[in-house]
């Protein structure tokens, strides 16, 4: 019988926390030298923390690493790699404006005399990206020029130039079509026949299943399963041991109020398409109703809701608002007709961080506080200081900049901004007030509580809660089934580009929604 190969990491009770959140809690992990062994793990599980401890990134508060036998500690990133280890994170850290060989040898250049020998790197970046089976990639082109699954070989390249033993790649294949990701999977098997080790960090079982050896489960920052065979453990068991959770989410009770379903709806989205992100999709939300859409990153969820917003153009289809329809590709026509976002990325995408709150909250009605070309200040800190109040803002000095705030606060000043146009103090039930034109009736969020902690969740899930109670509609997406699950009135599931499953949130469970974003082949699919 053929001898196993050589462990070349082992993790042992590994545990880090960052205030208010134990991210991992003992954590294990072993990887042999020529397997890819597979991380799965839900949003929030510890994935991301756990390759930033093996990258050097964080520094583990206990727990051994053994790498080739030896105990190691990796200070930073560059001690991480120097020893072997090297990560290809889902956002690619490549120099777009440097060439393909530049960004191959970032950092270490080869060198005569001082200065950098550029015809040896060149030759060395080809040599390289032959073993990867790619010599026809340009090493003299641009990386800005490349496609997305050129760019993954680069990154790939960039780790074997640093004659890595250990590459640690999260979710490559997201970006990818499905002829690039059965060529990635060729590159993966040619460099674990070198004895290469992959840690293999997706979402998609099937791609766990025809890549992978062995599987490692997180749940909660915790060892949920070790070792796992990846071809033959069945779905069944690999989703239970990803369900089931040590954080509390505390939603708001439903209410009895009725949801008008003859009536015409807020939001109505009929075969909206863009051509490689999503493609004919329809739904709707009725003033009052949550409707939340469960799926994974790469699925097209946030394109979905950036298209319904405006901020990109769809290739087909139309959305409706009170059954207007929509300009297509207009942020400043959605903004007018009652619709507002909360982004995914709301430090980039949606506050000015070195503004201070106040400004942040007026941004979309900075009109409203300008009198003759000049801003009245003090109206502008009064109106953003009531919804500050009403959302409980911590501090509630709206002249702070908005980057001192926590995630939680960040994102009620994101919350806030669309809530100007509403008496957020109103009892539930009432008619609000709107100061805008016709107020926000509609707001997109997408992942609403990403990096916000578990108290401020509370918060935040009150806050939409009481603004359906008000009327308006909420389009919610989410990575964490729970959260879909306990916020919305019906659940919208979206696999590959496409809505696949729709029923009322209480008909459905945390396991059965996870086996349609994950393995949606395995069960019967009905659409919506």
């Amino acid at each position: 019988m053929t001898a196993p190969d050589p462990v070349v990491l082992r993790l042992t009770g590994i545990v880090k926390t960052f205030p208010g959140v134990r991210a991992l809690d003992g954590v294990e992990l072993e990887v042999r030298a020529g397997e890819v062994h597979c991380l799965l793990g839900q949003n929030g599980a510890g994935k991301s923390t756990l390759i930033k401890v093996l990258a050097g990134a964080h520094r583990p508060d206990s727990g051994e690493i053994l790498w080739s036998g030896q105990q190691v500690s990796f200070g930073n990133p560059q001690a991480a790699t120097k020893a072997g280890i090297a990560t290809i994170y889902q956002e690619l850290d490549l120099v777009e404006d440097l060439t393909v060989a530049e960004n191959i040898f970032l950092g270490h250049e080869p060198r005569t005399g001082g200065f950098v020998h550029r015809g040896r790197m060149r030759r060395d970046a080809r040599t390289i990206l032959g073993r990867l089976g790619h010599a026809e990639i340009p090493v003299g082109r641009a990386v800005a020029k490349l496609p997305a699954a050129a760019k993954q070989i680069v990154s790939m390249a960039r780790a074997l130039s640093y004659e890595a033993r250990l590459i640690v790649m999260d979710e490559p294949s997201a970006v990818l079509a499905h002829d690039e990701v059965a060529n990635l999977f060729r590159v993966i098997r040619d460099m674990t026949a070198q004895g290469i080790a992959v840690v293999y960090i997706s979402h998609r079982l099937e791609e766990i299943r025809e890549i992978g050896d062995r599987v490692t489960v997180l749940k909660d920052g915790r060892t949920s399963a070790v070792n796992l065979p990846a071809r033959t453990t069945p779905t069944s068991e690999l989703v239970s041991r990803m369900t089931g959770r040590a954080i509390e989410y505390v939603f708001p009770a439903r209410t009895t109020r009725t949801v008008d379903r003859e009536a015409v709806p807020l939001l109505e989205v009929e075969g909206l398409t863009r051509h490689g992100e999503f493609a004919d999709v329809s739904l709707s939300v009725h003033s009052g109703e949550i409707v939340g859409i469960a799926g994974l990153v790469g699925s097209g969820r946030s394109e979905l809701l950036e298209t319904i917003y405006g901020a990109r153009r769809a290739h087909a289809g139309q959305v409706r608002v009170d059954g207007r329809a929509l300009s297509a590709g207009r942020v400043g026509a959605a903004v007018r007709a009652g619709l507002g976002m909360a982004p995914e990325e709301r430090k980039s995408q949606a506050l000015v961080l070195d503004e201070p709150i106040y400004r942040n909250i007026t941004l979309a009605s900075f009109g409203r506080y300008a009198t003759g070309g000049f801003t009245n200040a003090n109206r502008e800190r009064d109106a953003a200081a009531n919804v500050a109040d009403a959302l409980e803002l911590h501090p509630r000095d709206v002249r702070r900049p908005v980057r001192t705030l926590s995630g939680g606060n960040q994102q009620k000043v994101v919350l806030g901004r669309w809530l100007l146009g509403q008496d957020v103090g109103s009892p539930p039930g009432t008619t609000p007030r709107t100061g805008m034109v016709g107020g926000t009736r509609m707001l997109l969020l997408d992942e609403p509580t990403r990096g916000v902690d578990v108290g401020a969740r509370a918060e935040l899930y009150q806050v939409i809660r009481r603004l359906a109670d008000d009327g308006v509609g909420v389009l919610l997406v989410s990575s964490e089934v729970p959260e879909v699950l306990g916020l919305a009135d019906r659940v919208l599931v979206m696999r590959e580009g496409r809505l696949i499953r729709e029923a009322p949130a209480a008909q459905l469970d945390e396991e059965t929604v996870l086996d349609l974003v994950m393995a949606g082949s395995l069960l019967e699919v009905t659409a919506p």
